[in-house]
C-alpha cells in the first residue's frame, strides 16, 4: 500500500513541474584537495526564484556518463539516471549539480563491476571523493543565486558510500561548520573501508539511506548494522529497503524498471527524497 501511495504522490506533486523547462550548465570548480579542477553540470529550472536550494550530486562507480558516450563526455551523454534526477530536482524547485570528478582523474568512462580492489587511490570514496564534494559545496555557496545554508548532498552506489563518508562528523570543524544540510545516500557499500567500525557511524546533520533487499553489488545486511548502531547512538539516520529490488533500480532503463520491485522503488524512493529535501532545505 505504502508503494502505491508514493507512486500516486510522485505522480501528482510534480505533473506541472514536469512540463517545466529545465537548463544545464557545464561548471568547474576546485575540489577541496586544492589542486583538482572538477567538472559538473549544473541543472536548475529556467524560470526560477531569485535564489534556490541545491543538491550536489554523486555518480557511482560507472561515472557520470553513459555507457554509450564513446568518448564524449558533456552534458549529452550523462546517463539516464543522471538527467533523469538532476531534471526531476530543478523541476522540483532546486539547482542540482552533478560532479564528475572520476574525470577529474582520468577516469570520466568509470569502472566495471567487480574491480573494486583494482582502482586507484584517486578515487577513493572515504578519503578522497568526500573532498570533491565539499568542493562542489563552496563553489555552490559562493553563487549568488542559490542559498549557501540550504544544499544536501545525494549520491548513488560508490557515490552513496562517499556521501556517507562526507557526512560523518569526523571532518575537521570548518568543513562542518559550512556543511551539508543533509545528505541522502542510495545502495551504498557501507564498508566504508572500516572507517567507523570502532566508534560507530555519526552523521553531524539528518542522512536518509534507500536500498533493496536484492541488491547484487552491495550488502544491505551490513548497510542494516550501520544504520541499527547508528540510530541506537542517538544519530538521525534511517533506512528504507525494498523487498526484492536490485541495485540500481532506480535506472530508468527498460531493463531495470521491467522488473516490478525496482519499478515500486524508484517511486517511492523519488517521493520519500522529495520530501526529505522539502523539509530540510525549503523555508
Amino acid at each position: 500500500m505504502r508503494h502505491l501511495l508514493a507512486a500516486a504522490m510522485i505522480a501528482a506533486v510534480p505533473a506541472a513541474a514536469q512540463q517545466a523547462e529545465v537548463k544545464v550548465e557545464e561548471v568547474q570548480f576546485l575540489s577541496r584537495d586544492g589542486k583538482t579542477q572538477v567538472k559538473g553540470y549544473l541543472f536548475k529550472p529556467a524560470s526560477a526564484p531569485a535564489r534556490l536550494p541545491a543538491v550536489v550530486m554523486l555518480h557511482g562507480r560507472g561515472g557520470a556518463y553513459s555507457s554509450l558516450a564513446k568518448g564524449r563526455y558533456d552534458a549529452s551523454t550523462l546517463s539516464s539516471r543522471h538527467k533523469a534526477w538532476g531534471e526531476l530536482l530543478a523541476r522540483n524547485g532546486y539547482a542540482a549539480l552533478m560532479v564528475d570528478d572520476f574525470g577529474a582523474v582520468g577516469y570520466p568512462a568509470g569502472f566495471a563491476a567487480g574491480t573494486y580492489k583494482d582502482r586507484p587511490d584517486a578515487v577513493d570514496e572515504v578519503e578522497f571523493r568526500p573532498l570533491h564534494a565539499y568542493g562542489a559545496l563552496r563553489f555552490l555557496q559562493a553563487r549568488p543565486d542559490l542559498v549557501a545554508n540550504r544544499i544536501a548532498l545525494l549520491g548513488w552506489s560508490n557515490g552513496a558510500s562517499a556521501t556517507l563518508a562526507a557526512m560523518a562528523d569526523d571532518k575537521p570543524g570548518d568543513m562542518r561548520r559550512i556543511g551539508f544540510a543533509a545528505g541522502v545516500a542510495l545502495y551504498p557499500g557501507c564498508g566504508l573501508k572500516k572507517r567507523f567500525e570502532k566508534d560507530g557511524y555519526r552523521p553531524y546533520h539528518p542522512v536518509r539511506m534507500f536500498m533493496g533487499s536484492a541488491d547484487e553489488e552491495v550488502s544491505p545486511k551490513l548497510c542494516q548494522t550501520l544504520v541499527e548502531r547508528s540510530k541506537a547512538a542517538g544519530n538521525d539516520i534511517d533506512l528504507r529497503m525494498f523487498e526484492g529490488a536490485t541495485h540500481g533500480y532506480d535506472t530508468p532503463t527498460r531493463s531495470r524498471q521491467s522488473v516490478e520491485a525496482n519499478a515500486a522503488a524508484k517511486a517511492a524512493t523519488e517521493a520519500d527524497v522529495l520530501a526529505f529535501l522539502a523539509a530540510r532545505l525549503k523555508p
